[in-house]
C-alpha cells in the first residue's frame, strides 16, 4: 500500500441544482415537504427516512438519483411523470453502465456494453455527483483511465467484460510515469466499483472474476501515483478498498477462498491505514461470511463482532442488522442455537428500524428477501429444514427481479432445504427453477449447493420432477 501525495489544485466542479424538484416544493418548507414525502410513502406501504435535509441534497443537486424506495414514493406523489421528469439522472449513469455511443467505443476492440431495461431493484441509496472536469495537466492518462474503467461488455456474461486497465496504453506505454491521479480518475474508480456489482447481481461470479482483477491492480497504481489533494486521495484509497473487497466477493462466489481472504485483507488493510470506519466494517462483514462459508465459524463470529464495532459510529441500522446476521451464520456453525437466536432477534429488531441516509451503497442487496435468506441459512445449518425452507420460500418470493443471482441463490437454497425435509417433488421443482436461470447466472456456489440437492434425491427419482431434475442437472457442462 502507498500512501498518496497532495498537492494543491482546483476545486470541483459543484454539483448541478434540480431546479424541477425545486419547482415541485413550491411554498412549502424542505421540513413540509419531507413530511408530504413520508406520508406518501405509507400510502404506499414504503418506510422512507425523509427529512428537510435530503430534500435540500436533491434540491442541491447531491443525490443525483434516488434509491429505488424513494423513486416508487416521487413517482406515487406526481404521478405521470418520470425520474428525468423529477430533475433526476437515468438509474443506468449512477449504478456504473455509462449510456456510450458506438462513437465514444474505446479501442482495442473493447465493445460497449449493452443497454438493457433497467429492472426495480431494491435499495441503493446513490447520492453520486456528476462528474467533474477532467484536469489538464494529466489528460491524456485520464482519458486511459477513465475509458478503461468504466468500459463494459454486454448482458451477458459470456460477454461481460471489464476493461484489462493493466496500464498498459497511454503514458505507461510510452514509458513515462503516470502523473498525480485527479479527480476523473477516482470517479473511474467508483464507476469501476459500480459496474462489478451490477454486473453480479445479475449474472454471479464466475464470468467476471479474472476480468475484475485487472481494475483493482490498476487502482492501487492509482494510489502509487499519488492523487492531487487530500479529497481525491482520500476517494482513491475508499474507492480501492471498495474495489477489493467486490473483486473479493468475485473470488469468494467462484469457490476462490484463499484469494478472497488475500483481497478482503488489502481491503482492510487500506480502511485501518485512512481511518475509515465505514470500509472497515465492510471489510469484516466480508471477512465474516467468508470464514463461514469456509468452515470456521468462531472466526466468523469474531469477524462479525469487529465489523459491528467499527460500523457502531456510522448510524445505520440496517448495516448493524447485516452484521447481526453475520454473527448468527457463524453462531449456526458452531451449532449454538441460542447464539444464533439471539443474533437473529437483533438483526430482525434493527432491520425494522428502516432505512436512512446513513446506509452505505454498497448494501444495495440487503433488503426483506436478503434478511430471509440468510436466516435460512441459519436454520439450515442448524439442520432445522423446515424453518429453513419456509425463509428460502419467502426469500425468493419476495426477491426483486433486478437480482437474478440472488433470486436463483435463494431458490437452490429452498431446494435442498425441501429435499433434505423429505419433500422431493417440491425440492425438484425448485431445482428446475434454477436450472432455467443458469444461462444468465454463473456462480460456483449456487452449482455446488445443486450438485447437494442432486445427491440427496437421488434415492427418490421415482418422484415426481425428480427424474428430469437430475437428468437436467447431468447434463450441465462440468465446471473447471
Amino acid at each position: 500500500m502507498a500512501s498518496s501525495t497532495v498537492t494543491s489544485s482546483q476545486p470541483e466542479r459543484p454539483p448541478r441544482p434540480n431546479l424541477a424538484f425545486r419547482q415541485l416544493r413550491g411554498r412549502r418548507s424542505p421540513a413540509e415537504f419531507a413530511a408530504l414525502v413520508r406520508r406518501a410513502a405509507r400510502e404506499i406501504g414504503e418506510r422512507v427516512c425523509c427529512d428537510a435535509r435530503y430534500i435540500g441534497r436533491v434540491e442541491a443537486g447531491e443525490i443525483r438519483c434516488p434509491n429505488y424506495a424513494y423513486e416508487r414514493v416521487f413517482l406515487h406523489m406526481f404521478p405521470g411523470r418520470t425520474l428525468t421528469d423529477l430533475g433526476f439522472a437515468p438509474r443506468s449513469s449512477v449504478r456504473g453502465r455509462a449510456a456510450r455511443t458506438a462513437v465514444d467505443a474505446p479501442e482495442e476492440g473493447l465493445a460497449p456494453e449493452a443497454a438493457p431495461g433497467e429492472s426495480r431493484g431494491t435499495f441503493e441509496p446513490y447520492d453520486s455527483q456528476d462528474p467533474p472536469e477532467k484536469d489538464p495537466r494529466n489528460h491524456e492518462e485520464s482519458d486511459v483511465l477513465r475509458r478503461a474503467f468504466m468500459t463494459g461488455g454486454g448482458a451477458t456474461v459470456a460477454a461481460a467484460t471489464l476493461a484489462p486497465l493493466g496500464l498498459t496504453t497511454g503514458a505507461a506505454a510510452a514509458g513515462r510515469p503516470l502523473r498525480h491521479a485527479g479527480s476523473p480518475e477516482a470517479t473511474a474508480l467508483e464507476e469501476a466499483v459500480r459496474r462489478i456489482r451490477l454486473l453480479d447481481d445479475r449474472h454471479g461470479a464466475d464470468g467476471l472474476y479474472r476480468r475484475a482483477a485487472a481494475p483493482l491492480r490498476a487502482a492501487y497504481a492509482l494510489l502509487d501515483a499519488g492523487a492531487t489533494r487530500q479529497t481525491t486521495a482520500d476517494r482513491l484509497h475508499a474507492g480501492a478498498g471498495e474495489l477489493a473487497i467486490s473483486v473479493g466477493w468475485l473470488a469468494h462466489d467462484s469457490g476462490r477462498f484463499d484469494d478472497a481472504r488475500s483481497h478482503y485483507a488489502e481491503a482492510l488493510a487500506t480502511a485501518r491505514m485512512t481511518g475509515d470506519p465505514g470500509l472497515e466494517a465492510h471489510a469484516f462483514c466480508n471477512t465474516a461470511f467468508l470464514a463461514r462459508d469456509a468452515g470456521r465459524p468462531r472466526e466468523a463470529v469474531r469477524a462479525a463482532q469487529a465489523a459491528q464495532r467499527a460500523a457502531q459510529p456510522l448510524g445505520s441500522a440496517r448495516l448493524m442488522s447485516l452484521l447481526a446476521l453475520r454473527e448468527a451464520g457463524g453462531w449456526a456453525g458452531l451449532a449454538d442455537r441460542t447464539g444464533c437466536e439471539q443474533a437473529l432477534a437483533r438483526a430482525h429488531a434493527l432491520f425494522e428500524r428502516g432505512r436512512s441516509d446513513a446506509d452505505p451503497e454498497w448494501m444495495s442487496f440487503y433488503g426483506e428477501a436478503e434478511l430471509e435468506g440468510l436466516e435460512a441459512q441459519c436454520w439450515s445449518t442448524l439442520g432445522d429444514w423446515r424453518r429453513a425452507s419456509r425463509h428460502a420460500r419467502r426469500a425468493a418470493h419476495l426477491q426483486d427481479p433486478h437480482f437474478t443471482r440472488n433470486i436463483a441463490l435463494y431458490t437452490a437454497e429452498l431446494a435442498d432445504d425441501l429435499a433434505r425435509e423429505g419433500r422431493p417433488d417440491e425440492a425438484a421443482a425448485a431445482g428446475l427453477r434454477v436450472l432455467s436461470l443458469l444461462d444468465q447466472v454463473q456462480s460456483s456456489r449456487i452449482q455446488t449447493m445443486l450438485a447437494g440437492t442432486a445427491r440427496v434425491l437421488l434415492p427418490h427419482r421415482r418422484a415426481s420432477g425428480v427424474s428430469d431434475f437430475l437428468d437436467r442437472h447431468a447434463s450441465l457442462p462440468r465446471r473447471v
